[in-house]
């Protein structure tokens, strides 16, 4: 069993708190993403779980063994490094036998070892070459197979396709993906990329100052998230949000947004009562509203000011007073900068957020 558990722990730098209280489990052969903003503690996490750098407080135990202050090599994991970290005056088969032959593994094993992580990465016939010889994404293939060569409990992954361009990453990604499913290892990866998070993950922690802000499956996150942060956070574009002020009406609360007034799912009534009077947040995503060239019922009359043809779709940019929302429609809406443009928000779409508080409100 590979189950890690991290209790309550704490890291600091001088007065400055890294990462704050953070409990999370990663289940036996789940894949675990760190997601956050550069600075919110996610690799500080990651380190201290391989023993880079030790918590101030708390306990981490990997299986039934508590590895809070043990050295790395006492902890049975490989970590793979944004900067790749192999040797470059080593051959690409000493740098994937590296970690095995500082364990004393028998020479034939070692062979067995490093020739079946380079086919799975498909490096088997670079075996020979140097790193000064090799692309970026030939070097992270050999940084991922010497962690997996090593045949160790965990798999701790830093930011791995940071370094690539993009449609490398987007080849890695998938190719990644497919090969820690086949492995089954435990694996723990760290990225500020929402779009590594949501494709690869089985979970998703998301991190900011420190905190574990919400813990969930990919599309959960996407769809229901806990706070206008994940909200804004996630997705491109990010969740648009709108100030309005919830109203009684006929006796049924609504929320007037200027003079265009928005029906709540009838689910969100009871939690929108005491809001009555107040100031409220509405969250909703482009791809999620209804978009019409001409007027519409119950759709709120905005103006185009920008068209962006991304081939999939048209990203645009409309305005209706002071704000500004972003709208994503199929490629055959025919529109054009200055037009008009009628929008309506589908309740089970809309997202409801405090905006003291910032979390968003769910029906119980």
């Amino acid at each position: 069993m590979s189950e890690i558990k991290i209790e309550n722990v704490t890291k600091r730098f001088g007065n400055f708190v890294a990462v704050d209280n953070v409990s999370l489990t990663i289940h036996d052969h789940e894949f675990m993403v760190l997601l956050g903003p550069s600075g919110c503690g996610k690799t500080t996490l990651l380190r201290a779980i391989a023993g880079l750098g030790m918590a101030d407080e708390g306990q981490i135990s990997i299986g039934d063994k508590e590895v809070t202050y043990l050295p790395p090599r006492e902890r049975h994991i490989s970590m793979v490094f944004q900067s790749y970290a192999i040797f470059p005056h080593m051959s690409v088969f000493d740098n994937i036998a590296f970690g095995l032959q500082m364990q004393k593994v028998e020479k034939t094993e070692i062979e067995k070892r490093v020739k079946k992580a380079a086919e799975m990465l498909h490096i088997e016939k670079m075996l020979d070459r140097y790193p000064s010889k090799m692309s970026g994404g030939q070097r992270q293939r050999v940084a991922v197979a010497r962690a997996i060569a090593m045949q160790s409990q965990v798999l701790l992954m830093d930011e791995p396709l940071s370094n690539l361009d993009a449609l490398l990453r987007l080849e890695m990604r998938a190719e990644l993906k497919r090969l820690l499913a086949e492995l089954g290892a435990t694996t723990i990866y760290v990225t500020h990329d929402q779009i590594e998070a949501m494709s690869m993950g089985d979970r998703i922690a998301v991190m900011r100052d420190g905190i574990i802000q919400q813990v969930d499956h990919p599309t959960t996150v996407y769809d229901f998230p806990a706070n206008r942060f994940i909200g804004g956070f996630i997705g491109t574009p990010p969740m648009n949000f709108l100030e309005g002020q919830v109203q009684r009406e006929n006796g049924h609360h609504i929320v007037r947004i200027g003079d265009f007034a928005v029906k709540p799912h009838p689910l969100m009534q009871p939690v929108l009562a005491p809001y009555e009077g107040k100031a409220i947040v509405l969250g909703i995503r482009a791809e999620n509203m209804e978009t019409f060239a001409t007027p519409a019922e119950d759709a709120l009359k905005a103006q185009v000011l920008v068209v962006e043809p991304l081939g999939s779709q048209n990203l645009l940019t409309a305005a209706f007073g002071a704000h500004r929302i972003k709208v994503s429609t199929h490629p055959t809406f025919i529109t054009h900068a200055d037009a008009d443009l009628w929008l309506r928000f589908p309740a089970d779409h809309i997202r409801w957020i405090d905006p003291e508080s910032q979390k968003a409100l769910y029906p119980q």
